[in-house]
């Protein structure tokens, strides 16, 4: 166990990123009910080691276009903003459920890039967050898309919910950021087209040549983020100090097993 890998046992407040194509059955664009099941279970038992835990929750679109019987992602940004509208809704109340099973409160926050931007909102952001904590509450980020469009339209502010969260992160002042994907972490090359891509187990410094060993959007269809939304929130985490872990989605337990020091996923270091 290298010494970077023992430190995250240390970790005292914790942001966890789950994507769409993490919560999603990718042939019926339902709810993986299991899954969801297994992420609320590890996340509880990470609060009640005594750590602050915030959970950043992509899926309010696919949710939604799931319940009106849509089964592709829609193209009118007026649609998609109204499929949000009615899965953030349906998504929150599953979350609600879950925790409520484990015994714990959650507490739903949406975020515009203005709130972020504004010095006032922000100040106002952050005390809410320390109250949720202080109060023993896991709160639920997203991005309000019903009435946002920079996640939806993918351009350059907030773009998807892997930068939301190192914004979250950082904003919380969170000391390790978790990113759950669909594959077990940074690679050299993308592993579903390269079989001789080997797996980077830790990296100090973002360089030009990982960048360029990034790809973008995959044709998943449910989410919205690559492995280059994926560096660039752990620009930001870095950045800002604290770890990052890309992760495998597929079973949320990793989380737990990173943060008892296993070597599995990619671990991105704080800048000192």
């Amino acid at each position: 166990m290298s010494v970077s890998r023992e430190k995250l046992k240390d970790k005292k407040r914790v942001v966890v990123k789950i994507g769409s194509s993490s919560l999603i059955h990718e042939k019926t664009g339902m709810l993986d009910f299991d899954r969801m099941e297994k992420l609320v279970r590890t996340l509880v038992d990470i609060k009640n080691e005594g750590r602050d835990v915030c959970l950043v929750s992509s899926g309010a679109i696919a949710v939604g276009r799931s319940a009106i019987g849509m089964h592709t992602r829609p193209d009118e940004l007026p649609l998609k903003q109204a499929c949000a509208a009615i899965g953030q809704a349906k998504l929150i109340m599953f979350y609600q459920k879950l925790f409520a099973e484990y015994n714990t409160t959650m507490g739903q926050v949406l975020l515009t890039r203005v709130t972020l931007e504004n010095k006032d909102t922000r100040r106002n952001a952050f005390n809410t967050f320390g109250e949720l904590f202080e109060l023993g509450v896991i709160p639920v980020v997203n991005e309000n898309d019903s009435i946002s469009t920079e996640e939806i339209e993918q351009v350059r502010t907030f773009g998807d919910n892997d930068r939301l969260s190192a914004i979250v992160a950082q904003l919380i002042e969170a000391d390790l950021l978790v990113l759950l994907s669909d594959i077990d972490g940074m690679y050299t090359d993308d592993p579903r087209d390269n079989p001789d891509a080997t797996l980077i187990s830790e990296v100090d410094d973002i360089s030009g040549g990982l960048l360029d060993m990034a790809k973008g959007t995959h044709s998943g269809g449910h989410g919205t983020g690559g492995m280059s939304a994926k560096l660039t929130a752990a620009g930001i985490a870095m950045g800002s100090g604290m770890d990052m872990l890309i992760l495998n989605g597929s079973d949320p337990h990793n989380i737990k097993r990173a943060m008892d020091g296993e070597d599995i996923g990619t671990l991105f270091k704080g800048s000192k």
